[in-house]
């Protein structure tokens, strides 16, 4: 069996990354292998190195991805072959249970994916499912491209069902590239935007201010609250801040994740009396609102990559990525 370099959980424990022989893909039937163009380094992907996202090792990391169809498994129509797309993350979920039924394979129990489960983008070629394939706009970039799915994520925390309203005013608090994406989706909803961060940000919020929101720095006053508050950071401080701002009777959207327990002031939501939300990965349909986004040209995703980094710079990249220098890091295996 042909074998080639993919960035590998070998096992439990931080130190159990690394680059590892993985065997070359073969195309299941209803499934293609993809020639990995451009795969981006997430949040869940350090959650994954330490241990704080479940993983099924050893498996190689990677769920970002845009690439090339290069090979076809049986059922497979023949109009894909060499196109140029983006994948949905999961290889694989029960299809029966009510969550499925209702297009919501995100929650089922069963659902493994790639990066995690199976084998993923960090290698030079991914084996993924026909049917979560989509093309990818001619004038999108492959590395851009592979923001989204991060996108696609955002779209089911914030728009479905819709959270944002035309005139509200939206926190949204961590500017990393998940919470540029939410100020950008927020914004193209009808929100007024605010972009905040801690002072390790600035190059962060920087860039939110060339994409025309509104910033500040934790500690700087902000004497408001807003109908729409949307925590990105991940971090208790982040999740306190947004509490504190939101409008009585206002909407809390978690989208970070912190991987551990975290203490929150929970009675917050009591006393203003909040909608608290959140989204668990992505769906088929926000995928769809994703790429109509992209279209109608209403998100950036290619000034949110800061570099395209080579496979055997995996290290430096996901340092770079841990400690929030820069804002998105791609990983290209050619």
């Amino acid at each position: 069996m042909e074998r080639v370099q993919g960035l590998t959980k070998i096992a439990a424990g931080s130190e159990n990354v690394g680059l590892t022989e993985r065997e070359v893909p073969v195309a299941l039937p209803g499934h293609v292998v993809l020639d990995v163009q451009a795969a981006g380094i997430c949040g869940t992907d350090i959650h994954i190195v330490d241990d704080e996202f479940r993983s099924w090792p050893p498996v190689t990391m990677g769920h970002e991805v845009c690439g090339i169809v290069a090979e076809l498994g049986e059922g497979v129509p023949a109009t894909w072959l060499g196109a140029r797309v983006v994948s949905e993350t999961y290889f694989s979920a029960c299809g029966t249970c009510g969550h499925c039924r209702a297009g919501r394979q995100n929650l089922c129990l069963e659902r493994r994916s790639i990066g995690s489960a199976r084998d993923g983008a960090f290698a030079p070629q991914v084996l993924v499912p026909a049917h979560g394939l989509h093309r990818v706009p001619e004038e999108l970039s492959s590395e851009a491209a592979a923001l989204t799915e991060p996108l696609a994520c955002v779209c089911h925390c914030l728009l479905d069902p819709p959270v944002v309203a035309a005139g509200d005013a939206v926190l949204v608090v961590g500017p990393g590239p998940i919470g540029l994406i939410a100020a950008q989706v927020a914004r193209a909803a009808g929100g007024a935007v605010h972009v905040r961060g801690i002072p390790r940000d600035e190059v962060r919020l920087e860039r939110a201010r060339q994409l025309g929101f509104e910033t500040s720095i934790d500690g700087e006053p902000l004497d408001r609250v807003f109908e729409v508050v949307v925590e990105c950071s991940g971090h208790a401080g982040g999740m306190t801040a947004c509490f504190e701002h939101a409008l009585r009777g206002g909407r809390y959207v978690q989208v970070g994740l912190a991987g551990k327990p975290v203490a929150v002031p929970l009675d917050e939501v009591c006393f203003r009396e909040l909608t608290v939300t959140g989204g668990n990965a992505s769906t088929p349909a926000s995928w769809r609102r994703a790429l109509r986004l992209i279209e109608d040209g209403v998100v950036d995703l290619q000034s949110l990559v800061s570099e395209v980094v080579p496979l055997d710079e995996w290290e430096r990249a996901f340092a770079a990525t841990r400690s929030g220098r820069g804002i998105k890091f791609v990983l290209d295996p050619r």
